[in-house]
């Protein structure tokens, strides 16, 4: 496995030359999200003005209700969306770095993840990580952060799969694969994704904005992560 600089170098060598497509590929997602997370702030927001507004004494356990509904439907949500659009985003870079494809084509490589084929694994795999990495953090929050690493490569293995059967996988054994693959490298992904804290402070401080660039330098870093594991812990 290279070092956390080497991945990232070789991240940034994909993205020479393409970065413009990159920003434009990761334009569609980014609005989206805005627009979700607007919607669901006015529906969450709405209750509250009234209660507000009305006359009689505010009851906390609504509020609570209201504030906790709207922030696991929203999270849950947006969770889906950034599956789907992240894994035809990462697909895309890992083909680049494989040598398969040269080009990337913004606004058709974003939708990779809705496609008929492959829509309903990421789906799929997105409700079983969900579920299984809640129940783990229901113990405490650590083995939930563990497990979440563990099945965080699931999605390259669902499309590796596929692209080497040409039949849509199983999908408990794609996460399955994932946790042989991340055995003795959770650890390492943790700082990989540490490294960007101060990207990540940088692009809240433009108002999110800055996640155009970042979104495509992260997500071609690990796509170079996963190229780097060694694929015979798979078995």
């Amino acid at each position: 496995m290279k070092t956390i600089g080497e991945l990232k170098r070789e991240a940034k060598q994909m993205l020479s030359g393409r970065w413009k497509d990159s920003v434009l590929m990761c334009l569609v997602p980014t609005l989206i999200a805005i627009a979700i997370t607007a919607v669901l702030f006015v529906v969450a927001f709405l209750p509250v003005m009234h209660l507000l507004q009305s006359n009689g004494p505010m009851d906390q356990t609504a509020l609570d209700q209201v504030s906790s509904s709207g922030n696991g439907g929203g999270g849950l949500i947006n969770g889906l969306f950034a599956a789907l659009f992240g894994a035809g985003i990462s697909w895309t870079f890992l083909d680049i770095l494989r040598g398969k494809r040269t080009e990337i084509k913004p606004f058709s490589d974003v939708f990779r993840g809705f496609q008929g084929t492959v829509v309903l694994g990421i789906i799929v795999i997105f409700i079983l990580t969900t579920i299984f990495t809640t129940l783990w953090t229901l113990l405490f929050i650590i083995p939930g952060i563990v497990k979440a690493y563990a099945y965080s490569q699931a999605y390259f293995v669902y499309y590796d799969t596929y692209e080497q059967t040409g039949m849509r996988p199983d999908f408990l054994s794609c996460i399955t694969g994932s946790r042989h693959l991340m055995k003795g490298y959770k650890g390492k992904l943790f700082l990989l994704d540490l490294s960007f804290i101060g990207w990540h402070i940088l692009a809240i401080m433009t108002a999110g904005i800055g996640y155009l660039w970042l979104t495509p330098y992260i997500s071609a870093t690990k796509a170079a992560f996963y190229e780097n594991l060694p694929k015979q812990t798979f078995a």
